[in-house]
């Protein structure tokens, strides 16, 4: 397997797991929002416990979900460091090669400033 395709599935894996982010974070602001609106048009009684547990009981399944998720991107990370590392180790001159081509660039860089 090529590095550049191992790349190339890291970054959509990881775009794919941002979207689902991002659709359970509006999810779950959307719900949220709603709660809020039935606690406002419900009277002083024991309804607002209610209204407040299940919104406790959602933020704690936002709260795992983004820790599943976390996991998932930092396996992902480690996969890919893994690859490079590899990369590195069957092509050393390549790697040299690059890690010059940098420094040059770097310090150009610098030495402008």
């Amino acid at each position: 397997m090529e590095p550049t395709d191992t790349i190339s599935e890291s970054q959509a894996a990881s775009s794919t797991i941002r979207d689902r982010l991002m659709d359970d974070l509006q999810h779950t602001i959307g719900e949220a929002e709603q709660w809020l609106q039935d606690s406002a048009g419900e009277t002083a009684g024991g309804g607002s416990s209610e209204t407040r547990a299940r919104f406790d009981d959602t933020l704690r399944t936002a709260r795992s979900d983004l820790r599943k998720l976390e996991d998932s991107i930092l396996a992902h990370g480690r996969d890919a460091a893994d690859n490079v590392n590899i990369y590195v180790q069957d092509n050393p001159w390549k790697a040299v090669g690059i890690g010059a081509a940098l420094g040059v660039v770097i310090g150009v860089l610098i030495s402008r400033k």
